[in-house]
């Protein structure tokens, strides 16, 4: 790694947070939480976030609550812990092969192949009929939500998850968050049990908003919004496995409600443009984003579901590191314009 450069001493600047989901990618979001907390400077009003943002999330709110910057930090590097110890005891293993060829895949993993075909042909309520996930004790044991329910948690946090029943988008935010609301942003149909909250039950936030940006535009003052990207927009290559296929369409549903909100994003700021000053009840956001897009495509499908510490450091590495590009390159912009050209990113 190269070494960091601090904008400590600048003047202060507020953002507000778009975490995608994306498994054990999840882990580069880690790295540039890590990296922004760093900076002093900088303070976070809102975070919107799915399925392995929502955890992100949330845990990094419970730290800022309970001890601020450096007890977020330690939160999240202690929840990312938790993790890799939980899927150590799990048959998902990267295999010898798989680690000397350093994808950080699992596609030589006898458990893996077993896996996806087992999830092809039986659904959760088959395969999983006690509904166990390790991931939700990795949880209860990283998070206090009475911290972020009280009054003195610093951010307004929106997490996002999917309605099986009307297809809508459900938005918990500070006072109605739990463990169950952050497993349904996470839950895959496909490998998990919908998560049922108040006579509701949830899927992955994804398929609705990954994530939304509503919530920070409406409930938020601070126009930027800093999307911390996984899922890469566009492929060069063609899918050609099923494993591939799926991958893809999934990345195509959950990038389809972001680039939606995108494009009435470049139509307001067009608007303003014209006319000089906002129309009522709309208002300027400026867009900011950070991104490994030709990291992310180099990665497997499997990679996902690949919690092993070394390749959850590497990808927190890599986080980082491209926190610190985007923060000596634009911290000065923020508040005051968009660092990413909408048009040319998203349409």
């Amino acid at each position: 790694m190269q070494p960091e450069l601090s904008v400590a001493g600048r003047e202060p600047r507020m953002i507000n947070l778009a975490l995608q989901g994306g498994g054990a990618h999840g882990a580069f979001t880690w790295g540039v939480l890590d990296r922004l907390l760093d900076e002093p400077s900088l303070s976070f009003e809102g975070i919107v976030a799915t399925s392995a943002g929502a955890m992100n999330a949330a845990v990094m709110a419970y730290g800022l609550a309970a001890g601020g910057r450096s007890g977020a930090q330690g939160a999240l590097a202690n929840f990312w812990r938790r993790v890799s110890h939980a899927s150590a005891s799990g048959p998902l293993q990267p295999s010898l092969f798989d680690r000397l060829t350093g994808s950080r895949s699992l596609e030589f993993s006898p458990a893996f192949v077993m896996f996806d075909l087992v999830t092809r042909l039986m659904s959760p309520y088959q395969f999983n009929p006690f509904n166990f996930n390790p991931l939700r004790q990795v949880l209860e044991q990283s998070i206090d939500l009475d911290a972020i329910r009280m009054a003195r948690c610093p951010v307004k946090l929106s997490i996002c998850a999917t309605n099986v029943r009307t297809g809508k988008v459900k938005v918990f935010g500070n006072d109605e968050l739990s463990i169950d609301a952050v497993m349904a942003s996470a839950c895959l149909p496909f490998l998990f049990q919908a998560v049922e909250i108040d006579g509701e039950a949830y899927w992955d936030g994804g398929y609705m908003g990954n994530p939304a940006i509503f919530p920070l535009i409406y409930g938020c003052d601070t126009p930027d919004v800093l999307v911390v990207h996984i899922n890469p927009i566009e492929r060069t290559d063609l899918p050609r496995t099923a494993g591939e296929i799926l991958n893809r369409i999934n990345e195509i549903s959950f990038n389809s409600s972001l680039l939606r909100e995108m494009r009435a994003v470049a139509f307001v700021t067009q608007l303003i443009d014209t006319q000089g000053t906002p129309p009522p009840n709309l208002k300027r956001v400026f867009v900011h984003g950070i991104s490994d897009d030709d990291m992310m495509k180099n990665l497997s499908v499997s990679s996902k579901l690949n919690a092993d510490w070394g390749s959850l450091v590497d990808l927190r590495d890599r986080g980082r590191e491209c926190a610190e590009l985007w923060l000596i390159a634009n911290y000065d912009d923020i508040g005051k314009r968009s660092t990413v050209d909408i048009r040319e990113r998203y349409l």
